[in-house]
């Protein structure tokens, strides 16, 4: 079986332990990021198994019609940058963990990690000091802020044991079952959503980005944060109306925003918004990228493509594939 891999930015997928598995098959992973159909066709002209990281790469119909040896995709985590309905047309599965049980402990370290950030400007005081400045400003203290938890999941549980142990307060605003689970846990539901976004010092989202959450996140919600809050998005950027945090942020609620995701990515303009106002930390969607999360991820992954080889995929995003799935040649 011919694997390709897409957008291993550093070359790490190899070093990984877990790439054991694919010993005997041949591999070909590639670093730089492609978006090109014309580009990707040629490279993907005779892979049998893709490998994708995420939402890195969009995988669409103009592509699919073009990969006639394609017979699996496999990756972890949700899948709106797969045509899946031209997948299950052209008989190729889509095999896609969803980790329910595995809460993102990466994600939730970066989450905090860009918390501390903001609150205290850390990267303000250092940009400062590298000018040749002293002390350019007065952050704020965590403890006794109440920390906002938008979507009670397997990562917003986690970031919410990390605002207890800083001494916060933890406010949830999810859905009902979620809600319920967080008091059970020892934290506080927001009465309202309107109620949630008007008393968090600090609003963390942690949503599934699909069809109900796009969007959750509206101007309004936004325009009742105070003028002292922040908010952190290490989830993605499309939970958030379209432009609405740019607006917010020069209206002055909140005071702030960290964010690890973005409406179009790789983001390598300079001069977008978010990177060039001062109230903003930015880091490069990098919530999942670490060692030990990779090693979790592509375990997964490479359990799918042996499954898939074995003749009993696991997994399947696209079920009804499995009544007529692509043969190989």
């Amino acid at each position: 079986m011919k694997i390709s891999i897409l957008d291993d930015y550093h070359d790490t997928v190899r070093t990984l332990p877990c790439f054991a598995k694919l010993a005997g098959y041949e591999v070909a992973i590639h670093t730089d990021h492609v978006q090109d159909t014309d580009t990707l066709a040629a490279r993907l002209r005779d892979t049998e198994a893709l490998v994708l990281i995420r939402e890195r790469t969009k995988i669409r119909t103009p592509l699919l019609e073009r990969l006639p040896t394609l017979r699996l995709v496999s990756q972890r985590s949700v899948y709106p940058h797969i045509d899946i309905e031209t997948c299950t047309r052209l008989g190729i599965i889509v095999s896609s963990s969803q980790h329910a049980d595995t809460p993102s402990y990466a994600t939730a370290e970066l989450t905090f990690g860009l918390i501390l950030a903001a609150m205290r400007q850390i990267p303000q005081q250092m940009a400062a000091l590298q000018a040749g400045k002293w002390q350019v400003g007065v952050g704020h203290t965590l403890r006794g802020k109440t920390l906002g938890i938008h979507g009670y999941g397997r990562i917003g549980s986690v970031v919410a044991f990390y605002g207890r142990a800083f001494g916060m307060t933890v406010l949830v605003w999810a859905r009902e079952v979620a809600r319920a689970r967080a008091i059970a846990d020892g934290h506080a539901a927001a009465a309202s959503k309107a109620a949630f976004y008007e008393q968090a010092d600090i609003v963390s989202l942690h949503m599934r980005l699909v069809d109900a959450t796009r969007g959750i996140v509206t101007e309004a919600d936004l325009a009742r944060m105070k003028p002292t809050s922040l908010l952190v998005n290490t989830s993605r950027a499309p939970l958030i109306e379209p432009g609405a945090l740019v607006a917010a942020l020069r209206a002055g609620r909140p005071g702030m925003a960290a964010v690890d995701v973005y409406e179009d990515e790789p983001l390598r303009d300079p001069a977008h918004p978010l990177l060039t106002l001062p109230n903003v930390v930015c880091t490069p969607h990098i919530g999942y990228v670490s060692h030990e999360e990779y090693e979790l991820q592509f375990t997964d992954i490479f359990d799918q493509i042996l499954a898939y080889a074995a003749g009993a995929p696991i997994n399947v995003a696209n079920p009804d594939v499995l009544k007529a799935p692509r043969r190989g040649t």
